[in-house]
């Protein structure tokens, strides 16, 4: 079957660590685009952190930067996301999708149907 799965996420307090893995079966994902986007209830879905499947080019929303780090295991078949000083502010249902480029997959928030695959989702719950 050929899907994303997303996991890691959970329940932390402010200024703790969580990783999401996103795990990709079915296909190899060495050559795509992958981005991690959240979505928050009542908000539109924000591009979170995106990296190349060429040159491992990144890119990070700034209020994540300094933060967040995403990279990859291609030998895993697996996109990371390593998340740490969480906030509050980054309680959202984080999901990972792929794209065959990464021009594609920076603008997956607001041109989702261009993506190639989507995850489900996992929770990240930041509160005290």
């Amino acid at each position: 079957q050929v899907q994303l799965v997303e996991s890691g996420g959970g329940l932390v307090q402010p200024g703790g660590s969580l990783r999401l893995s996103c795990i990709a079966s079915g296909f190899t994902l060495d050559a795509d685009a992958v981005g991690w986007f959240r979505q928050v209830p009542r908000k539109d879905r924000e591009a979170v952190s995106c990296i190349d499947g060429r040159d491992a080019t990144t890119w990070y929303l700034e209020s994540v930067k300094g933060r967040f780090t995403i990279s990859r295991d291609n030998a895993k078949n697996t996109v990371y996301l390593q998340m740490n000083n969480l906030k509050p502010e980054d309680t959202g249902e984080y999901y990972c999708a792929s794209a065959r480029d990464f021009d594609t997959a920076l603008q997956g928030a607001v041109r989702p149907w261009a993506m190639d695959k989507w995850g489900l989702g996992t929770q990240v719950t930041v509160s005290s």
